[in-house]
């Protein structure tokens, strides 16, 4: 009865019911592309800041040193990316992201946090994750995803834990529900 009541409906349904107006636009915005970083997806103006990184440096160049300076860090990020980009756990998330931006700014903040010479020039960590419905779990996967990064390049055990704890703390901006 159900079934046919459905049919009834649908058959007797005026056109724009079933389908969307001729005049609709179904057509998407275009992207624009960042002027000042080439290959970007341009974003919302927001005020730039270090202190958008989500953590304070540590004093002095001694981890900077000991993740490799910027190529490191640069080697580390790059594998990071690409191995949260190709977990089944967390791919989803990162599938309709800029992935240059997010390798950029990734640098840009482990570099700054681990007391390089690095400016860091992304949004805050609440706004930039708001939208992107990240769970603890999920929390959990990103930062193995790190660690198996930090230990592929060669950052002693002890050193990965000092640069996570001062990550930790923004947990709480980076999970939304």
């Amino acid at each position: 009865m159900r079934a046919l009541l459905i049919a009834v409906v649908l058959v007797a349904a005026p056109a724009p019911l079933l389908a969307q107006e001729a005049e609709d636009d179904l057509t998407l915005p275009p992207v624009v592309m960042s002027t000042e970083f080439p290959g970007e997806i341009e974003v919302e103006p927001y005020e730039r800041s270090n202190a958008n990184a989500g953590a304070t440096p540590f004093e002095g160049t001694e981890m900077w040193e000991t993740f490799g300076g910027a190529d490191g860090v640069s080697a580390i990020v790059e594998t990071f990316v690409d191995r949260i980009v190709a977990d089944p756990r967390i791919a989803e998330i990162f599938v309709a992201q800029d992935l240059v931006r997010t390798r950029r700014t990734l640098k840009e903040q482990f570099g700054y946090i681990l007391g390089g010479p690095v400016a860091y020039s992304g949004r805050d960590m609440r706004s930039s994750h708001a939208d992107l419905g990240i769970q603890s779990a999920d929390m959990g996967a990103l930062v193995e995803n790190l660690q198996i990064a930090m230990s592929e390049h060669g950052v002693p055990f002890r050193a990965q834990n000092r640069f996570l704890a001062k990550l930790a703390p923004m947990r709480r901006d980076v999970v939304t529900r």
